[in-house]
């Protein structure tokens, strides 16, 4: 289990919103033909997939962009394109992504682009579309050029390597000292076996066939093929080596230590892309300052989470997220959220299935009437959401006097409760723009309000949720509570 498991799920719920990862290497079109088999072909003996639709995703470096991106984080993609339709696809997608694209247009060469044909679940043939011949000279000054300009301003550095020409020994030497004066982590994907045109980076993750490639041993016995490993980082002047392998898991090898993260078991229904997904998880998680260790551990359920899924499609960090859920005990004050990261977990929350409750007030003063509103709103849905009026909103409705409490410790009383699953403070007279952001698919009212005067009531129909009106308690209020306490004993 990751050691500081609360701390993860923050960083993955937003402190790396802000971070920026450069992404270079070979840059690829994935193309996809989706259909089912039915029958045999009666010219030769091949399945006819009757084609039903198409879909085009990055792939290669731009795939590692994408998850990035799918992971909250800024992401800068630099390679080689061609003049083609598979490039300006290319270029469409990353753009409505948020990726920035800094890659240099080739007019001599095609876009790198694969084409599969997926008949049910399985794939049936790959047609690859590229020169592997290299790249003219003023192709790689022009590349060089453009990683100049924006490295200064990246968190770390990945090299994808897929082995079509862009990373040449000049290329990864000149970036890596580049980015290692400035402090920069560089993690690279191998696709060489000789791994010496990568020597300086922080780190290289090769898979376990490219490890066996590189060291020039069998994948059998492991402990030799860690030890070689192990030698490769002192070779190389790396910081650590990081190895999948495959179903044993991750290793992580300095040269007087080894470690293995174990796999996260999951139903496997395609690798493509799992690399990709650990390298841009493993990038991001140090780029934000997580320990090695952990960022190791990270990778490895978001490998989990992508094997999943058929064909090329990055993780996103509301699937990350939801995979950490289950193994995290939530203390109440990891419920107490600002905004923007409760909707990434309540994006992850749907992403499972669950269904989201939404109840708002002051809560100032907690009586047996919000114990009773809050158990029944539970009960309407997966999870509770609780909105609770600032202390700023509170004195706006209720005057100068209140609240009684201050909404710190309003929430955090509200979070100590086991039927609530996450707290949020709103500034405004109402929690309309919230409820908006959230889309809750129920909201919840105590009974002294109509469905009619509910905030939010008209917005959550038009999105497919509902309202509940749920009966009060008599007799219960916080303005009965203080009329009480004020009166003198004896009174």
């Amino acid at each position: 289990m990751i050691k500081d498991l609360h701390r993860v799920a923050q960083l993955v719920e937003g402190d790396w919103r802000g971070k920026h990862v450069l992404v270079v290497g070979d840059v690829m079109l994935d193309r996809y033909i989706w259909g089912d088999v039915e029958r045999i072909s009666p010219e030769a003996p091949v399945p006819v997939v009757r084609a039903a639709h198409r879909t085009a995703r990055p792939g290669g470096a731009a795939n590692v962009a994408m998850n990035i991106a799918s992971l909250g984080a800024r992401a800068t993609l630099c390679g080689f394109c061609g003049v083609d339709g598979e490039g300006k696809d290319l270029d469409d997608i990353l753009a409505s992504s948020g990726i920035s694209s800094a890659t240099v247009v080739v007019p001599s060469h095609p876009t790198t682009s694969k084409l599969r044909i997926i008949g049910g679940r399985q794939q049936m043939l790959r047609l690859d579309t590229e020169r592997t011949d290299g790249y003219p000279p003023e192709a790689y000054t022009a590349l060089l050029e453009k990683l100049e300009s924006v490295l200064g301003s990246a968190d770390a550095l990945v090299l994808s390597d897929y082995a079509k020409g862009v990373l040449s020994v000049e290329v990864c030497q000149a970036v890596i000292r580049s980015a290692r004066t400035r402090k920069i982590p560089v993690l690279v994907d191998p696709k060489q076996r000789d791994l010496t045109r990568y020597a300086g980076a922080t780190t290289i993750c090769p898979n376990l066939i490219e490890l066996c490639a590189a060291t020039g041993l069998p994948a059998g016995p492991l402990d030799e093929l860690l030890s070689a490993g192990q030698r490769l980082v002192e070779d190389l002047g790396l910081e650590y080596l990081t190895a999948t392998l495959s179903e044993k898991g991750i290793a992580l090898l300095r040269p007087s230590s080894r470690w293995i993260a174990p796999a996260v078991a999951r139903q496997v229904f395609d690798v493509s892309g799992a690399g990709d997904t650990v390298i841009a998880t493993l990038g991001l998680a140090l780029a934000a300052g997580l320990d090695v260790e952990s960022a190791v551990q990270l990778a490895n359920v978001a490998a989990g989470v992508v094997v999943g899924k058929v064909g090329t499609v990055p993780v996103t960090r509301e699937e990350l997220l939801m995979s950490l859920m289950p193994q995290m005990d939530l203390q109440a004050q990891e419920k107490v959220l600002p905004p923007e990261d409760l909707g990434a977990r309540v994006a992850a929350w749907r992403s499972a299935g669950e269904t989201v409750v939404f109840t708002n007030g002051c809560f100032d003063l907690l009586h047996i009437g919000h114990i009773t509103l809050l158990e029944d709103a539970r009960r309407e849905g997966d999870r509770l959401v609780v909105a609770i009026n600032s202390d700023a909103s509170v004195q706006g409705l209720k005057g100068p006097s209140r609240p009684i409490v201050g909404e710190r410790e309003r929430a955090r009383i509200l979070a100590a409760l086991a039927v609530v699953d996450a707290v949020v403070a709103f500034d405004e007279p109402t929690p309309l723009r919230l409820i908006e952001a959230l889309r809750p698919d129920v909201i919840v009212k105590g009974g002294d309000y109509s469905e009619e005067t509910v905030v939010g009531a008209k917005e959550a129909r038009s999105w497919g949720g509902r309202v509940k009106i749920v009966p009060v308690v008599e007799g219960f209020s916080t303005t009965k509570l203080i009329a009480r306490a004020a009166v003198p004993a004896g009174a």
